[in-house]
């Protein structure tokens, strides 16, 4: 069967979704410590981190996506491999050049034939549409 690739609306709709469920994990993880009496800073710092820059790292290597891909249908895959997630270190990469490229790397998906943004060209990934 012969996969898809992603169009740049649902990997936008995807990032649009993940920034809701991350503000909204931010918010439950601050009521949940103003149920605390003293919560240490580095509690507070790690969890910011987790859920902020660890989120899309961790879905994706492991579940092939965050939850944003998973509700528009989409799936990070290695190129190489479209049954294989990347790994972690790929997905750290992938965030990060993601995060620091901002749209632009986004845009250049329209520019080549498997839609691969300058992210996905870095770590060897591609964005399958898995809608059938």
């Amino acid at each position: 069967m012969q996969k898809k690739y992603a169009l740049l609306p649902d990997r936008v709709k995807a990032a649009v979704i993940d920034g809701i469920v991350i503000v909204a994990a931010m918010y439950l993880t601050s009521e949940i410590f103003s149920l605390f009496e003293h919560v240490p800073n580095y509690v507070r710092i790690s969890a910011a981190v987790v859920l902020s820059i660890l989120y899309d790292p961790i879905f994706t290597s492991r579940f092939g996506g965050t939850i944003g891909h998973s509700k528009s249908n989409i799936e990070v895959k290695r190129d190489s491999d479209h049954n294989k997630n990347i790994s972690f270190p790929a997905a750290l990469l992938r965030f990060i050049l993601k995060g620091t490229l901002g749209w632009l790397s986004l845009v250049t998906v329209t520019g080549n034939e498997k839609r691969k943004a300058i992210h996905d060209f870095a770590v060897n990934s591609v964005v399958l549409n898995i809608k059938e």
